[in-house]
């Protein structure tokens, strides 16, 4: 986590489970859909409790900023934004208005473990 000034950035969050990815491969492929923007959902649950033991709380959090969602799928997956759907809903549930974030969701060969999601989130803190 960094923090400049009153914005803080988590990133690198995949969801792991005994040290291994919790659903290893391709969202295309391997892991459908549904189960990814859960995946998401968790990474972003992660990035929020990193936020929230830095700052003291998650009260600290006045809006969410940017959302960045790495999604490891084959070249002809174009559905990235559904993946990335399960982190951005996670933060306007939480935040409201506040939670809704700039976002972005990028299909990519592969992430590290072979994790078949990654959530970076900025937020601004007050």
């Amino acid at each position: 986590m960094v923090r400049s000034g009153s914005l803080a950035w988590v990133s690198g969050q995949i969801v792991l489970e005994g040290g291994a990815p919790l659903r290893p491969g391709l969202v295309d492929r391997d892991v459908p859909v549904d189960v990814a923007q859960g995946i998401a959902r968790q990474a972003s649950l992660q990035a929020l409790s990193a936020l929230a033991q830095e700052l003291g709380s998650i009260d600290a959090i006045r809006r969410a900023v940017r959302v960045g969602v790495f999604v490891a799928s084959s070249p002809a997956f174009d559905r990235q934004h559904e993946v990335a759907n399960g982190a951005t809903q996670l933060l306007v549930e939480l935040f409201g208005e506040a939670g809704r974030p700039s976002r972005y969701a990028v299909g990519v060969a592969g992430l590290p473990l072979n994790a078949p999601v990654e959530v970076e989130i900025l937020v601004e803190t007050g």
